[in-house]
Formats: structure tokens, sequence, C-alpha cells
């Protein structure tokens, strides 16, 4: 049996982000049978309605086909402002257009790391309700919030705290039994 492939979306930039450590981290702790495939944001344009009445363009359309093929996405995001980073929204909003928006009934686990306490509670609920817009089947618990991230990445990437390993690691074990939940119910529903 092939491995569930997973799609990992960083909702930084950065390449030091701690996002993308975070990110890195769950990709290390999957169960057997997950594969993460940590796709890259950068090329994707600014969204406009008069660009979109040409057609997608071709970062987008490799974005939405990306996604549709996988089992699975993991969202791993900063919060900004208290919500969602604009390049993150910026490409979920391309992503949403068209009647074969690719997150529909898509499996979705979010988690995400800041250096504040709160590790960016606020950007999970705000994407939380965006994804269900897109009726994306989002992962409700366990929820996976890393305050003070900063401390508990070393100067590599690696994560140097086992309480965050093992967040991380229970909610990929979770994120693995959502994935194969959701596909028996769309395929008993279909």
């Amino acid at each position: 049996m092939n491995p569930l492939d997973i799609v990992g979306i960083c909702g930084s930039l950065r390449a030091a982000s701690i996002n993308r450590m975070a990110l890195k981290l769950a990709g290390e702790v999957m169960p057997e049978g997950m594969h993460l495939d940590p796709v890259d944001l950068r090329d994707i344009p600014i969204f406009d309605g008069d660009v979109l009445a040409k057609g997608f363009p071709a970062s987008v359309v490799a974005l939405r086909e990306r996604i549709r093929r996988a089992d699975g996405v993991l969202i791993a995001t900063p919060e900004y402002n208290f919500s969602i980073p604009g390049m993150l929204k910026n490409a979920l909003d391309w992503v949403s257009r068209g009647e074969d928006q690719p997150f529909a009934l898509k499996p979705v686990a979010i988690l995400s790391a800041s250096p504040g306490p709160l590790g960016g509670a606020r950007v999970q609920y705000d994407l939380r309700k965006v994804m269900l817009f897109m009726n994306a089947q989002v992962l409700a618990k366990p929820e996976v919030f890393i305050g003070g991230a900063a401390a508990k990445f070393g100067v590599g990437g690696e994560c140097t705290d086992e309480t965050t390993r093992k967040f991380a690691r229970d909610q990929m074990a979770s994120f693995h039994k959502w994935i194969q939940a959701v596909k028996r119910m769309t395929t008993d529903a279909g």
C-alpha cells in the first residue's frame, strides 16, 4: 500500500520560520504510512479577478492539482496581526475558485508556532472558518499551538522540546486516522 500523500503548506515564506520548523517536525513524527511533501507558495500571484477571468496562472494550476492529488493537507502557519498571513490567505483564495475546488472534502490538519505564549491560537480559529467555507474536513483535535516556540527549536531547525514532539506526534497519529475516516465517509456517501 502506498503511503498517504500529505501536502505541507507553510504560512510563512521565511526559510528559518519557526512554522517551517514545526512543519518539518510534523513530517518527522508522522506515523509509518504517511509522507509529507512541502509546497512553496512563492510563485502564487496576488489574487486578481481580471487575471482569473483569463484563466488560472500556471503556479495556481499546479498548486490546485497538487492539493487535489493529495490524501491530506497539513498547514503550519504563524499568526499575523491576530489572523491569517496575507500570503497564505491569498493562496487559499486562488485555490478556492472554480466549481472543482480541490479542498472540498479534503482532510486538513492545522498547527501553529509563535514566539508568544498563545502559539498562534487566533490564526487557527480564523483559518478553520476559511477551511469550513471551502468544505475541507479539518481535524478538530488534538490542536497544536506551539507557544514560546523560539526556545523549542535548535539552530538547525530541530525540535529540542520533547513535549512539543509528543503534541505533534499525537496530532499526526490522529490525522492519519482522520484521513482514513474521511475516505470511508466519502466512499460510503458516493
